[in-house]
């Protein structure tokens, strides 16, 4: 297996791993992606993650409102819409201690729901 081989599987893994957290699959897909590059395009995001146009949008855009993900505008030469270009707004490791934060809120609210419906039972 190449080294490149294992880096996409290594990748797969990481976009599994984030969507048992609830995370949108195309979401964890551009994230992943986003996480190996300097900087990229919605094109290329689509190539390598096999995501359609819009899904891109729609991953992007999440990744934006959670503010883990800049887009920066770049111009076309001659006529065209500006191609946007996107990075990693903070580290990856910083994105994954933030959904680990929010998964242990998650278990604290469920063991509360739990106390309390055996407090009502008793």
């Amino acid at each position: 297996m190449t080294k490149d081989a294992r880096l996409r599987l290594k990748d797969e893994q990481t976009v599994e791993l984030l969507a048992r957290t609830g995370m949108a699959k195309n979401v964890a897909k551009a994230l992943v992606f986003l996480s190996n590059r300097d900087e990229t395009t919605s094109v290329e995001i689509e190539k390598a993650t096999g995501l359609r146009q819009p899904e891109v949008s729609l991953a992007v855009q999440e990744l934006r409102h959670r503010k883990w993900v800049d887009k920066r505008d770049v111009k076309r030469q001659g006529k065209g819409r500006p191609v946007h270009a996107y990075r990693l707004a903070v580290p990856f490791e910083e994105v994954v201690e933030q959904i680990a934060r929010e998964e242990r809120r998650k278990i604290e609210e469920i063991q509360s729901t739990v106390r309390q419906l055996k407090r009502h039972m008793g």
